[in-house]
């Protein structure tokens, strides 16, 4: 499974789409970004800038998409215990405020667009 492609966050496999990835491409079952740093094999959040390329541009946001020439996808970048930590906090946060996780914004494609616009 590691040298299977999959998606930084949901962890869904990506062999369905072309490489190289388009800045364009988004994974099929949760709809995110992938030509953005966190899914690239240069970065590293333990160097300056979390890039290892020293070519590269600085790139604020690291899960927005970027025009990056050294960008390359990474295999095995999806860490289910940080997905499961993610989940665990988001329904903790959502039962604080007596609502459900799935009342998530991410669910719903028009409100992620709506979202996108002041990102």
């Amino acid at each position: 499974m590691a040298d299977e492609l999959l998606c930084y966050r949901c962890g869904a496999a990506l062999a369905a789409l072309t490489l190289p990835l388009s800045r364009r491409d988004q994974c099929p079952a949760c709809a995110t970004d992938l030509h953005v740093c966190r899914m690239c094999r240069f970065y590293d959040p333990a160097v300056p800038r979390q890039c290892r390329e020293d070519g590269a541009e600085d790139v604020k946001d690291k899960e927005r998409p970027n025009f990056c020439d050294w960008f390359q996808p990474a295999m095995g970048v999806f860490d289910a215990r940080h997905a499961a930590a993610v989940a665990d906090a988001r329904n903790k946060l959502a039962a604080m405020f007596g609502e459900s996780a799935d009342d998530d914004v991410h669910d719903d494609p028009d409100l992620r667009n709506a979202e996108d616009l002041f990102r």
